[in-house]
C-alpha cells in the first residue's frame, strides 16, 4: 500500500503532465483537504519530491489567496541538458542532489534505468568513503564525467 506522500506526488505529477504548459498552481489547504492530511504534509511532498535537481521549479505566494506553483523543467535540447548538468553539479554535489539529477535524466529519457543505477552505485557515499567536503568534490567530477560521456553518444 502506498503512503500519502506517494499518492500526493503521483497526483501532482499527473496534473503537471496533463497541463499544456507543464505548470500547475495549487492551494496547499485545498490539496490537504482533498487528501485528508495536514498542510505540512503537502509542504513535505513538495520540498522533497519537487526539487530543482529532480527537474522542478517551485514558487509560492503566501497569504490569503496564496498558491504554490510547480513547473516542470523540460530538457528538450542536447545543449540545454549539458548546461543543466553543469549548473547542477558545479564543483561539488551531495548525494541527494546527485540522485535527484539522475532521477530527472532518467525520467526525461536521457539515461536508461541501468545507466542511472550504475551512476548511483559509482557515486554512493558507501563507495566514496572519504570525508566531506572532498567526497562531494570527487562525486561531482565522477558524475559530470559519466554524464558527459553517456550523453555524448
Amino acid at each position: 500500500m502506498r503512503n500519502v506522500s506517494e499518492v500526493i506526488e503521483q497526483y501532482l505529477k499527473h496534473i503537471i503532465h496533463q497541463s499544456t504548459d507543464g505548470i500547475v498552481e495549487i492551494q496547499r489547504n485545498e490539496l490537504a483537504d482533498q487528501f485528508d492530511c495536514v498542510p505540512s504534509q503537502i509542504n513535505y511532498v513538495i520540498s522533497t519530491r519537487f526539487t530543482l535537481e529532480k527537474g522542478f521549479i517551485v514558487e509560492s505566494k503566501r497569504g490569503g489567496g496564496g498558491y504554490i506553483r510547480i513547473q516542470k523543467i523540460e530538457l528538450n535540447a542536447h545543449g540545454s541538458v549539458l548546461d543543466h548538468i553543469s549548473k547542477t553539479i558545479s564543483s561539488h554535489i551531495d548525494q541527494s542532489a546527485s540522485e535527484g539529477l539522475l532521477y530527472q535524466l532518467e525520467e526525461s529519457g536521457y539515461l536508461t534505468p541501468r545507466e542511472a543505477a550504475m551512476a548511483r552505485a559509482a557515486i554512493s557515499r558507501d563507495v566514496l568513503v572519504i570525508k566531506l567536503p572532498l567526497r562531494d568534490e570527487i562525486r561531482a567530477k565522477v558524475l559530470k564525467a559519466m554524464l558527459i560521456s553517456l550523453l555524448s553518444r
